[in-house]
Formats: C-alpha cells, structure tokens, sequence
C-alpha cells in the first residue's frame, strides 16, 4: 500500500496538469495550434540538449567525490561554498532546465539547500554572458543596482528555504 501511495504522489503533478492542460485545450480550442507547435520545439530541445546533460552528469556523478562536493559546497562550507554556488551559476549558458539535473547530483553528494538554491538562481538570473548584454544595452548603473539587489534577494531566499527544510526534516512525517 505504502508503495502505490508513494507512485500516486510522484505522478499526481504530472496528471494533475495533464488533465488541466486538456480541459483549456478543450475549452480554448484556438490555442491548441500554438500549443502543439509550443510542445513540439520544446521536445526537440529537449532531444538534443538531454544526451549532453545526462553525460556531463554521468561524469560528474562518477569523478567528483561526495566528500569534495560535501567539502565544496556542504553545510560548513559556509560563505565560500556560496561563492562557489554563484560561480558555478553563472557560468554556464542554456535553459535553466539543464541545471536542475546538476542540482540534484549537487543534493545527493551532500550539498548545502542553500547553495542549491544560490546555483539554480544565479543560473536564472545572474549568467555573465546575460551580465554583459545587459551592460551594453541598459547601462552600468541599471546592471549594477539589479545585480546586487538579486544577489541580496537570492541570499535572503536561500536562506529561508534551507532554514525552512532543515526544520521540516526534524518533524516526523508519521
């Protein structure tokens, strides 16, 4: 029993917006050639972009140790694991999809929720390629006052979730 409601759970999401994605389809009959075209590029992305990630995660998973990421990023790795967190953020260039596999190789090796949640934001919001377009289009001040007001926001937020799912993991869920 504990089995099937453990499937139900993963699932439901996955149903639950299925079924809410037919009934507008259903109810806005206009939008299902948009969305048809939507869904199609995105799986083609996705199609190619994958392979590469699951690699690189492959590799990752293998050649870098749990200690070295527990050492890098774990809970004492303290404000140095957050400026690795932001650098290993912003490097990288692609759809914010790609970091979420990285992110969960990042928790099973012992990282930090906080520097999970400092690298998936700054891949977000704070990519150095992005950093210098918007230098040249909106101006050195306009970049710098967003950039410090996102780093301070992204600290603040991952915070609280790492503050929030510590004291969640201390309360029995039976």
């Amino acid at each position: 029993m504990k089995t099937l409601l453990k499937s139900v759970k993963k699932w439901l999401p996955a149903v639950v917006v299925t079924a809410g994605t037919g009934v507008l389809l259903y109810f806005f009959p206009s939008a299902q050639p948009p969305f048809k075209t939507t869904v199609v590029e995105y799986t083609l992305e996705l199609i190619t972009v994958l392979p590469a990630v699951m690699v690189l995660m492959g590799i990752l998973t293998v050649f870098v140790s749990n200690e070295f990421i527990g050492r890098v990023l774990g809970h004492s790795s303290g404000v140095k694991g957050m400026v690795v967190a932001f650098a290993l953020g912003t490097l990288p260039t692609g759809p914010l999809y790609v970091a979420f596999p990285f992110a969960r190789v990042l928790q099973t090796k012992g990282a930090r929720t906080a520097n999970i949640v400092i690298f998936l934001s700054a891949w977000a919001a704070i990519k150095l390629p992005q950093e210098l377009v918007e230098l040249r289009f909106l101006g050195w001040r306009f970049m710098v006052v967003r950039l410090v007001l996102t780093v301070v926001v992204v600290l603040l937020m991952a915070a609280v979730i790492d503050r929030a799912l510590r004291f969640h993991d201390t309360i029995p869920l039976e």
